[in-house]
């Protein structure tokens, strides 16, 4: 049997100059424009961390359903990305060609941390997100033991 789809509906809305407004349903509106590096500013979301952030939210969702289903104990969980948009080729346009993404998990010094490593490993196999895109996303976990 099939799995059902799911669908996301999110409108943008040009404000002036390099600016937008962006929506969803039952969502708070989000500043966007062009990053400083093609004459925006810093002061809204562009579409380059718009893509970086929907790689590191989705890491952090995998891991928590992950990490409820397998009962993994953690008290904390914080993670970096970084995305490297580059012209890789003189035919395209520019293009995110790498997001590392650095979780940090903190766990009990009575939590399994291979377990904890297991767990980060499928991560980076079923995020939807990294899983959908032609970028290479590389996972480089950092687990604390407090």
């Amino acid at each position: 049997m099939a799995k059902p789809a799911h669908q996301y509906e999110t409108t943008v809305e040009w404000t002036g100059e390099l600016r937008g407004a962006l929506s969803a349903p039952k969502r708070p509106v989000v500043s966007i424009g062009t990053p400083p590096e093609f004459g925006g500013t810093e002061d809204v979301w562009s579409p380059e961390h718009l893509c970086v952030a929907a790689v590191n939210a989705c890491m952090m969702a995998t891991f928590l359903a992950i990490a409820t289903n397998s009962k993994l104990r953690f008290s904390k969980y914080s993670s970096t990305a970084v995305g490297t948009l580059e012209q890789v080729d003189e035919e395209s346009g520019p293009v995110i060609s790498r997001i590392v993404v650095k979780p940090r998990l903190t766990i009990g010094p009575d939590v399994d941390r291979g377990r904890a490593e297991r767990i980060l490993r499928l991560v980076e196999e079923r995020c939807y997100v990294s899983n959908s895109m032609t970028s290479e996303v590389k996972l480089e976990p950092e687990i604390v033991v407090q």
